[in-house]
């Protein structure tokens, strides 16, 4: 009775597991290898003359979206070759995909807002924006995120719907940009003086464009001091170097014409 059960065990095995096992690892090497070659193709489309024509928002978008399709492809050819129906595999994923959008109408508007930015345009792969209080370098723009890299390094994932529906400041749009300072001199200050430093500390910066040219005016006066804006127009990938640049050249300009920036003394109090 034992060799009985043994030998119809061993059969059983042999004719339904073993082959049925085989047909799962096959399963898995597709998608090993499949996925390796999605990225592969992908990367070669998107590397081809033709695709390169395309707008960088749009080769973004275009590849995500072709290597998530791929990807499911292989997905659904990986269950049939284990004996699942792929019919059946189809209207399942329908109905689990009408029930998840139902769920999920937020997610699945960031996908519809992915498609108005790319279309819309607002910016481009590489632009400077700021949105929503975050500020970065636009690295991706996804199916379902946009990737922004900060100054200081830092990868912010930002849902496309936020990005859609609030404001997107484009700082890398025009070539040209205005730096506006203000600072505060002492009443006793020469004004005239202090309008010939100013533009004299702008003219010895080659980066700071002289058409427009450089402007003084006095915007008011305060209790202490008198309130003078500087306004300055570099280009746009100089911003930043002239804007902190500045306050160091118009402080040594101010002290070497001892045009004197008030300042409040702190009383210490020292116990005995």
């Amino acid at each position: 009775m034992n060799d009985f059960m043994n030998s119809a065990l061993g059969t059983f095995l042999f004719n339904q597991v073993v082959p049925y096992l085989w047909k799962i690892i096959g399963a898995l090497l597709v998608l090993l290898i499949g996925f390796k070659l999605v990225n592969v193709v992908v990367k070669k489309l998107t590397s081809s003359k033709s695709f390169e024509h395309l707008d960088s928002n749009m080769q973004s978008f275009l590849a995500n979206a072709l290597r998530i399709t791929l990807k499911l492809l292989l997905i659904i050819a990986a269950v049939s070759m284990v004996g699942i129906q792929t019919s059946a595999l189809i209207a399942a994923l329908t109905t689990c995909g009408a029930a998840i959008a139902l769920a999920l109408q937020g997610g699945l508007s960031n996908i519809a807002a992915g498609v108005i930015i790319v279309f819309c345009r607002p910016f481009h792969i590489g632009d400077f924006i700021t949105t929503g209080g975050i500020s970065g370098v636009v690295k991706e723009i996804g199916i379902y995120y946009t990737t922004l890299i900060t100054p200081d390094n830092q990868r912010i994932m930002v849902p496309n719907g936020s990005l859609s529906n609030s404001t997107i400041t484009n700082l890398s749009t025009e070539a040209t940009r205005r730096i506006d300072f203000e600072f505060n001199v002492a009443y006793s200050s020469d004004i005239d003086l202090v309008r010939k430093v100013l533009l004299a500390t702008a003219s010895n910066d080659e980066n700071i464009l002289q058409d427009p040219a450089p402007e003084v005016m006095i915007a008011g006066h305060g209790e202490d001091s008198i309130q003078v804006k500087f306004r300055l127009w570099v280009a746009s990938e100089n911003y930043w170097a002239v804007y902190f640049s500045m306050f160091e050249d118009v402080k040594k300009a101010f002290d070497q014409f001892g045009i004197q920036i008030p300042y409040k003394q702190l009383d210490v109090h020292l116990d005995k």
